[in-house]
């Protein structure tokens, strides 16, 4: 493993901002483009997004957990809550599909992740929480 970290955050929207943040910064010795930084940044902004405002319905008091695996010139982004899980992770994945239909949301989260990354894996279990896994080459 060439680097590693893990951290933890309370569930509030302006903590995507954080979250973004410490991932340009873990990658800063990388010599990426600004275009891979803003896509990896992207990734992390949705999975976190996804986790405050559908796993946790946007409960302050709940903590979002996120890992960075930097190997071989592959970035792992985990991003994982503990909070209502997903019913039908199929569903939730296509296009335009979003719980909170309340809300100004396009439903895009897991459609943009797929673009920019080179897997997402989705695991989850509903009253228990899910962890999202996207792998992105970087060399």
């Amino acid at each position: 493993m060439e680097n590693y970290m893990e951290m933890k955050f309370s569930a509030l929207v302006k903590n995507v901002s954080f979250a973004r943040g410490t991932v340009a910064s873990f990658l800063v010795e990388q010599d990426l483009t600004l275009n891979i930084v803003n896509e990896i940044k992207t990734i992390v902004s949705e999975a976190v997004t996804n986790a405050i405002v559908h796993g946790y319905q946007s409960d302050p008091t709940e903590l979002v957990f996120m890992s960075l695996k930097l190997e071989k010139g592959k970035l792992i982004i985990t991003v994982q809550d503990t909070g209502v899980g997903i019913v039908d992770i199929k569903q939730a994945r296509e296009p335009l599909f979003s719980t909170r239909e309340d809300e100004d949301r396009a439903g895009l989260g897991f459609t943009i992740m797929d673009i920019f990354s080179d897997s997402v894996e989705v695991l989850s279990e509903v009253g228990k929480g899910t962890t999202v896994i996207c792998t992105k080459m970087i060399e």
